[in-house]
C-alpha cells in the first residue's frame, strides 16, 4: 500500500492519553495518536522505553491504567501478536507443526482438531518461513533462528488484519532476517496493518514508512525520516541536544545505544 492510500485510509488503532504498566505502576504514559489501516508503524526508543509494554497494553498483557486505547471495530482476537522468543516455553513437548496449529485458533477454537485443508495451510506456512521438512520436529530442538520462522509462520496463519512483533528480528541470522522481512514487506503490500518494537534502525528506515520514538513516553511520531533526527534520538536518550556539526557523530552514537538494547 502506497504512503497516499495509506494517509487516505480509515483508522486501525488510536490511542488517547493511554498509559500501560505493571502492578499499578506505568511503564510508559500518556500516549496519543492514530495508527491507519496498512500502515507499518515501527517502535524504537532505548531499553526500557516501553515498546513492549506498548504491544502488551494492546493486546490486554499490561494493565490499561489511564486513556483509552480504540480498535475501531476490532476486537483483540482479531489481533496477531509475535512475542520475544524468551517468552515462549520452549521445554513444552510440541512439534513444530502443532505449535504454529495454535496460530488458527482464532478460526477453530482451541478444541478443535484442524483437519486435512488445515494441515494444507500448515504445510505451506512452514514451508513459507522455510521449515518445510521440520513439522515433527520439538520446539526445543530448534535453533534460534528456527524458532523465530516457526514464530511467523504462527503469525502467518493467524491471517490478522493488524499484526503486532516484538523485537522480530533479534538474535537471528542475515538469511533469516532477509527471509523474515520480506513477509513483512508481503503483509504491507496485502495492505495489512504492522506495528513492530525495532532497535535496529536501518530496518526501521528501509521497511517502515512511519515511526513512534520512545523513552517511557512519546518523544516523536510521524514519517520516519522526520522521527529519527539526530534531536529526537539525542533526547531519548536524555542527552545533550548536539549542535549543527556534531549532528552526525550523535546519531551515530544513538545507533549504538539503541542498537545494544
Amino acid at each position: 500500500m502506497t504512503p497516499d492510500a495509506v494517509g487516505a485510509s480509515p483508522p486501525a488503532l488510536t490511542f488517547r492519553a493511554a498509559s500501560f504498566g505493571y502492578a499499578g505502576r506505568p511503564a510508559i504514559e500518556g500516549i496519543d495518536g492514530t495508527v491507519r489501516r496498512g500502515e507499518a508503524l515501527a517502535l524504537v526508543g532505548p531499553n526500557g522505553a516501553g515498546k513492549s509494554t506498548l504491544l502488551k497494553g494492546i493486546v490486554g498483557e499490561a494493565a490499561r491504567l489511564a486513556g483509552a486505547v480504540d480498535l475501531h471495530g476490532f476486537a483483540v482476537r482479531n489481533l496477531a501478536y509475535l512475542p520475544q522468543q524468551p517468552e515462549i516455553d520452549r521445554s513444552f513437548p510440541i512439534t513444530a507443526e502443532e505449535f504454529a496449529a495454535t496460530g488458527l485458533w482464532r478460526r477453530l477454537g482451541p478444541w478443535r482438531r484442524y483437519g486435512p485443508g488445515h494441515r494444507a495451510e500448515l504445510s505451506e506456512a512452514l514451508a513459507r518461513v522455510g521449515l518445510g521438512g521440520h513439522e515433527g520436529h520439538l520446539i526445543g530442538a530448534l535453533s534460534g533462528g528456527q524458532m523465530q520462522r516457526l514464530l511467523f509462520a504462527r503469525t502467518l496463519l493467524q491471517d490478522a488484519p493488524l499484526v503486532l512483533l516484538d523485537e522480530p528480528f533479534t538474535a537471528i541470522d542475515a538469511r533469516t532476517e532477509a527471509d523474515l522481512l520480506g513477509i513483512v514487506r508481503a503483509w504491507r503490500e496485502e495492505g495489512r496493518t504492522v506495528i513492530a518494537a525495532l532497535h535496529d534502525l536501518g530496518q526501521v528506515r528501509a521497511v517502515f514508512p512511519t515511526a513512534l520514538l520512545l523513552a517511557r513516553r512519546a518523544i516523536a511520531w510521524g514519517p520516519t525520516a522526520e522521527v529519527l533526527t539526530p534531536e529526537n534520538l539525542a533526547r531519548a536518550e536524555g542527552r545533550p541536544l548536539p549542535d549543527a556539526g556534531a549532528a552526525d557523530a550523535a546519531e551515530t552514537a544513538a545507533l549504538a545505544a539503541l542498537g545494544s538494547s
